[in-house]
């Protein structure tokens, strides 16, 4: 489905709206993320029956949003594969263009021991956007953040993707629907699109209840340890090591199969 398809749904026009600076107060920078692979069959269900509880995101009126954003690590994947041998403690590095504002961010993830995301970030002009090497300013970031200096780094995979943000209606929890995924490998040259899986965050301040979970546990889709990052890796990158993640892509694989969502 295009973004102008998913635009004039008629069942995200019905929810109420909540604006991009309202949702500031929501930011969840220090959170506990739950995800989840379903197929885009579904997202029509999981909308009918958020209606009421949840409100959606709209910049500019337009209840989608656009992003781009390039993942760096080390030239023998160091990031990638603390994530593939289950290495509890582990960053993210990317820089993100929200295309719809204008927006450019440099951001980095960490994730603790507990499970829990803590994300810093700095504002760039978009001009440093897809640059193959970092400014002043995300060097001394970098290494403000890591370990790591902006020598040892390079741009590996790049994704694209339109995503529908909700906000329950206690401003305790933010729900973001990524649909469109496309993968690009700044290393290999390889290619890769998704348009008929999505991939759902839930994050919240603690692994508390939520409407969300007991609507996706009904819909029998079950939380998933994923990274678009390492998912998009393994897709584009035939060298990189994926024995940890052969039955996530065969999960995804049964869901692509499947192709038509039934309760």
């Amino acid at each position: 489905m295009t973004r102008d398809e998913l635009s004039k749904l008629a069942v995200l026009r019905a929810m109420d709206t909540i604006s991009l600076s309202e949702m500031k107060a929501v930011k969840l920078m220090n959170r506990v993320d739950t995800k989840y692979i379903a197929s885009v069959d579904a997202l029509m269900e999981i909308l009918r029956r958020a209606t009421d509880d949840y409100s959606v995101q709209v910049v500019e009126g337009v209840p989608i949003s656009s992003y781009d954003t390039i993942y760096f690590d080390t030239i023998d994947l160091e990031m990638y594969h603390r994530h593939h041998n289950r290495v509890l403690c582990r960053k993210k590095v990317r820089m993100r263009s929200y295309l719809d504002t204008g927006d450019c961010f440099f951001e980095i993830k960490h994730k603790g021991n507990k499970g829990r995301v803590n994300k810093k970030r700095i504002q760039l002009p978009i001009s440093n956007f897809d640059s193959t090497s970092f400014n002043n300013e995300s060097i001394e970031f970098l290494e403000k953040q890591t370990d790591y200096q902006g020598f040892d780094l390079l741009p590996q995979l790049r994704t694209q993707f339109d995503r529908i943000t909700l906000v329950n209606k206690e401003k305790t929890e933010r729900l973001t629907i990524d649909v469109n995924l496309n993968f690009e490998n700044r290393q290999t040259g390889l290619i890769h699109g998704m348009s008929d899986v999505m991939i759902i965050e839930l994050k919240q301040d603690s692994s508390s209840a939520s409407m969300m979970k007991s609507i996706l546990m009904d819909l029998r889709i079950k939380p998933q340890r994923i990274s678009k990052y390492c998912l998009g890796t393994v897709l584009t990158n035939p060298a990189a090591k994926y024995n940890w993640f052969k039955k996530k892509l065969m999960y995804i694989d049964k869901i692509r199969q499947q192709q038509t969502f039934t309760l």
